[in-house]
């Protein structure tokens, strides 16, 4: 067996409309097809494919934690996209991963999950970290 692609992150949210569009402003996914569940929801894609599945729910879940820590994504345009999270006042960091000198642009959704978007090391923008204000 050889792993092909990450496929999806499934994210359970109290406030759907909020998540669909933060993931629409931020990161351009866009809702699309998704099977007729008996609970609402929403699958929202990255070109043709569904990559972030979101399940709505009534209230949070009191004392679940399903650990994930972060998913992320790869993408080009670093100055663009930090211009995207500062007009939308989204805090961020920046790291540099050893060794590979990728850039990763670290921030977190409304509901408070990890994620970060990756860039190439050749793509050139101000690293500073951003606190939203």
């Amino acid at each position: 067996m050889a792993l092909r692609h990450l496929d999806h992150v499934n994210l359970r949210t109290a406030d759907l409309d909020r998540l669909v569009a933060f993931y629409g402003e931020v990161l351009g996914l866009e809702p699309g097809w998704r099977p007729p569940f008996d609970f609402p929801g929403a699958w929202l894609y990255c070109g043709e494919r569904p990559v972030v599945h979101l399940v709505g729910e009534q209230r949070p879940r009191a004392g679940e934690d399903p650990r994930l820590e972060h998913f992320a994504f790869a993408a080009e345009g670093l100055a663009e996209f930090l211009g995207r999270l500062r007009a939308r006042k989204v805090a961020y960091w920046v790291r540099v991963v050893p060794g590979i000198e990728l850039r990763q642009v670290n921030f977190r959704d409304p509901d408070g999950n990890h994620i970060h978007v990756d860039f190439d090391k050749r793509e050139e923008a101000d690293l500073a970290d951003y606190d939203g204000r």
